[in-house]
């Protein structure tokens, strides 16, 4: 193993890869329209055919969402995503939390407190900027209120919150 100490911070490079069964492509072209700052970087496709399936598919997809790298990989069978990893997606505001939504729950499913599941599995987190600074209000009392209102939640409702942290 090489002593990670002498290598360059520059050199190393962090990508999320999401596993699709065979739809990566549209997928991705999805998130990109919805998420500003996004963008695709490049297609790779299959040399020659492949277990899951022939030459010329697409076998991954260098994609980057709001800012971040991601790849997004067509494995072949359909992966079961958990919750202990998502994509959190800061809003500025309740028309962008709305926009958001609506397209990821479009064939997907709601879970709770912001969390969503589009229609690949993914797991996302669906948030106004403001949520995390109504938790850490100095208050604890306010920031109790908000919690406990967040806790009531599928979508977060930013006047919701505001009520909430006001009394």
């Amino acid at each position: 193993m090489p002593d990670i100490s002498t290598l360059k911070v520059s050199t190393l490079k962090v990508s999320t890869c999401l596993w699709f069964e065979r739809d990566a492509e549209e997928a991705v072209t999805r998130y990109v329209a919805l998420v500003p700052d996004s963008r695709i970087d490049h297609v790779q496709r299959a040399p020659g055919p492949w277990p899951a399936g022939a030459a010329g598919d697409v076998i991954l997809i260098a994609f980057t969402l709001g800012g971040q790298s991601f790849q997004a990989l067509n494995g072949g069978t359909r992966a079961e995503y958990g919750t202990a990893a998502s994509i959190s997606v800061p809003c500025a505001d309740q028309a962008e939390v709305d926009r958001l939504w609506a397209a990821l729950t479009e064939g997907g499913a709601e879970i709770a407190c912001g969390w969503l599941r589009d229609r690949w599995g993914v797991p996302w987190q669906v948030f106004p900027e403001s949520l995390p600074r109504l938790l850490a209000d100095p208050d604890p009392a306010v920031a109790a209120r908000v919690f406990t209102a967040m806790q009531g939640m599928v979508k977060i409702d930013v006047a919701a919150l505001e009520r909430a942290a006001a009394g």
